[in-house]
């Protein structure tokens, strides 16, 4: 008996878990980091504010924990994008391309929150180790266009697809496509071919 009370909690605070979570991503989708508090947390979940703290003892360590598990999604959803692809450039753009969807996609939210959030030294490894793995996806095709350094490339290329996701933020739909085709302009043809202009500026400011 006392063996299946220890199941039943261990159950029951795995489901309390999974909802925190569940919530996180929600309010991550509305509104930013900034609605993600523990006390929107605790209402979402019906939990006590000092409930949601027995979980997590941080903002930071939900968005970790969100991340853990949503990593791996982004990643496979890149890499099938990309092997749908039957030549280097078009796996280069579907890596590019595929990121900044997923960036638009609210299942994805703490992934892009990531920028925002402080997390301690041991977090930041994991996110490297992570970033990592997803910058290898690129790098046999880059090898394949034959540059003399793919992961160096696949490394610099990772940060233009980051800050093409930072640009995009609160973009209208027109300005994002925009963004994106820059993006890809610049990954496949350098500064020489970097994309369309426009008359009004399109930073990140």
């Amino acid at each position: 008996m006392p063996k299946i009370r220890a199941a039943t909690l261990a159950e029951h605070r795995q489901l309390q878990r999974a909802a925190l979570l569940d919530a996180a991503r929600v309010l991550l989708a509305e509104g930013g980091v900034e609605a993600l508090t523990f006390p929107a947390l605790a209402t979402r979940t019906g939990l006590a504010r000092s409930s949601v703290y027995e979980y997590f003892k941080s903002r930071a360590a939900v968005v970790e924990q969100l991340c853990e598990l949503d990593f791996p999604l982004w990643a496979a959803e890149i890499e099938a994008g990309m092997a749908a692809c039957d030549s280097a450039v078009g796996k280069l753009e579907a890596y590019v391309r595929g990121q900044l969807a997923l960036a638009g996609d609210p299942r994805h939210r703490a992934i892009v929150a990531l920028s925002s959030v402080e997390l301690d030294e041991a977090a930041r490894r994991r996110i490297r180790s992570a970033h990592a793995e997803l910058v290898g996806l690129v790098v046999d095709a880059i090898d394949e266009l034959g540059h003399p350094e793919p992961r160096l490339v696949a490394t610099l290329l990772q940060g233009v697809v980051e800050s093409a996701v930072r640009c995009s933020e609160g973009r209208a739909a027109a300005d994002r496509d925009l963004i994106a085709d820059t993006a890809v302009a610049l990954a496949l043809g350098g500064l020489a071919t970097a994309g369309p202009r426009r008359d009004r500026d399109q930073d990140c400011g």
